[in-house]
């Protein structure tokens, strides 16, 4: 019996972990909105399993941020917020502006690699799925940076803020930057931690974040003002 237990508990958690991602993906292509309830029943029927584990995929993402449970509504998607986006930017320049001189520390040939592979991924305009592949390039750089110094909390950290960014605010952040404008910025940014120069590694990051940041800003407030102005779809 004990058997038997254990193996429907673990198929339990699979189906699960599959709900949990098919309704990530679901926010990140925006098939999911922000402000929208969220069918239990339809979820279920467009994930192909039954209600239990869509329940539990939606308690972790309410846990990370990402949807909110409202009495006698059920889940909805979480809406989005100015101060939130700004708060999030903030900390995570702290975050990777303070691993920049371990990374430098750690760095060897492999570490060199694997940032410029980061780099050398960069998709084209005309490549099927470009502002996604761009958005997942975007976090992979960061990300890949930070891994190199070896700090598992705070890496951990950056991953949930890259999730709440890229997740919940992806339609907000598609087009703040051209292409030429972030990539140039990741490639200065490279080129100053591969040098050892930490002074310099730390003004490119600091560059990339004010820019960033500020086109951020800039459109989520005007997709706001939008809202307000044309409550309906237009």
């Amino acid at each position: 019996m004990t058997r038997k237990y254990h193996k429907k508990a673990q198929k339990n958690t699979d189906y699960s972990h599959l709900a949990y991602n098919g309704i990530r993906q679901m926010l990140f292509s925006n098939e999911i909105g922000a402000g929208q309830k969220l069918s239990y029943r339809r979820l279920a029927e467009t994930l192909g399993m039954s209600l239990t584990p869509v329940i539990q995929a939606l308690k972790r993402l309410e846990f990370q941020g990402l949807v909110r449970h409202e009495p006698n509504r059920g889940y909805v998607a979480e809406s989005i917020s100015l101060q939130e986006v700004r708060e999030i930017y903030e900390l995570r320049e702290t975050i990777e502006l303070s691993l920049l001189s371990a990374t430098i520390e750690a760095l060897d040939d492999r570490a060199v690699d694997s940032l410029r592979n980061v780099l050398d991924n960069n998709p084209s305009e005309d490549q099927h799925g470009f502002l996604n592949e761009r958005i997942l390039n975007d976090r992979s750089f960061h990300l890949t940076l930070a891994s190199l110094s070896g700090r598992k909390i705070q890496l951990q950290t950056l991953t949930h803020l890259f999730d709440l960014l890229y997740i919940k605010y992806r339609g907000s952040l598609l087009f703040v930057a051209s292409e030429h404008f972030v990539g140039s910025e990741h490639q200065t940014i490279f080129e100053a931690v591969v040098s050892r120069d930490c002074e310099q590694a730390r003004k490119a990051l600091q560059n990339h974040f004010a820019h960033v940041t500020r086109h951020v800003v800039e459109a989520l407030g005007q997709i706001l003002t939008d809202k307000y102005r044309f409550p309906y779809p237009i």
